[in-house]
Order: C-alpha cells, then structure tokens, then sequence
C-alpha cells in the first residue's frame, strides 16, 4: 500500500495555559495563527488514559456488550466493554482488567485489532481495541460509578443495531464494523 502524504503544520502555537485539570482530563487554551495566517485560539482536551475497548466473544461467538448511563450525553448506551488505560500500563494488561472488572469475562486468547483517535479536532484521546476469544465467565466488579447491565448478541445482531443508529459509541461501532469485515456471517 501507498503511503500517504503527510504535510507540516501551518499552525503556529503563540502561548498555551491549562485552563483545567483533573485525574482524568486536562483542557489547554492555546493563542495561535491559523494557516491563513489570522489570529486564533483553539482548545484542546487532554486525556491522561489510553481509551481501551475489548471485542468479547464467547465459544457459541456471541459478544457481550455492557449497558450504562453515560453522564456526558444523559443517556444509557450499549457498547462493548471499555474503559481508561494509563499510559504507563500495558495496554493489553489494563484490557484484560478492564474486561474482567466490567463483566466478570477472562480470556487465554487475546489479539490487538486496531488503534485509533476518537476525536482528533478537539483532543489527543487514542484508543486500542482488543479481540478476547473463548472468553469464560467469572466475577465482576465494577467501580462505584458504574451500574451496568450485561448482554449477549450476535455479531449480527451488533451490526444492525449499530446500522439502525441504536448503538452508536465510537468504540463500539469501529468495532461491529470491524467484526462484520473480518467474522461476518
């Protein structure tokens, strides 16, 4: 495959503050020139996890997806299981605890899928996603900020509620898309 151009940056960073700060996010105000050359400014959100999502699929090839209200949106959602990896874990460990403390689910056969930015125009917040096979159930245990919901469906059925627009979490959806290219039926 071709590789793609990358051109350098006609953006010209002027001054940056924080302007927030928490365990989990921080947002930067920065004064810049824009490529046309006018004056601007520009937020930016930095994450201080690695976004991770696990693919569970069990040996009947179902996936298990977890139901929770999401505060941002004021909304509950069905996604794969997710949650923050920090930077200096191994990705592959904080999937497998993620996994587990969300759904009780281990798995002996892991593989990564793919990487990507959820957000590129606002925030520098990456992700990882991770395929668990085989997955056996076992205990979970959620955080305190998490009331979740467990179900199983189809790699099918995945992609037709994420078609319809029901399932619609970026992690999620790459992953349904994902799965019907890779082990549709």
């Amino acid at each position: 495959m071709k590789e793609l151009p990358k051109n350098p940056s006609d953006w010209i960073t002027k001054s940056t503050k924080t302007v927030y700060d928490n365990q989990w996010i921080s947002v930067d105000h920065h004064e810049v020139q824009n490529p046309g050359g006018g004056d601007g400014i520009y937020g930016v959100v930095h994450f201080k996890n690695t976004a991770i999502g696990i693919i569970p699929i069990d040996a009947e090839g179902l996936i298990t997806l977890v139901g929770q209200f999401r505060y941002p949106l004021k909304q509950y959602s069905w996604e794969i299981p997710e949650g923050g990896g920090p930077k200096e874990e191994d990705p592959l460990d904080a999937a497998k605890r993620e996994l587990e403390e969300e759904t009780g689910l281990t798995s002996n056969i892991w593989s990564k899928v793919f990487e990507m930015d959820l957000s590129n125009s606002a925030s520098d917040e990456s992700s990882i996603i991770f395929l668990a096979e085989n997955c056996s159930p076992g205990q979970s245990s959620p955080e305190e900020t998490e009331a979740l919901a467990l179900v199983k469906i189809s790699i099918n059925e995945l992609y037709l509620r994420v078609e319809s627009g029901e399932i619609r979490d970026s992690l999620t959806v790459a992953a349904a898309y994902w799965l019907k290219l890779n082990r549709g039926n």
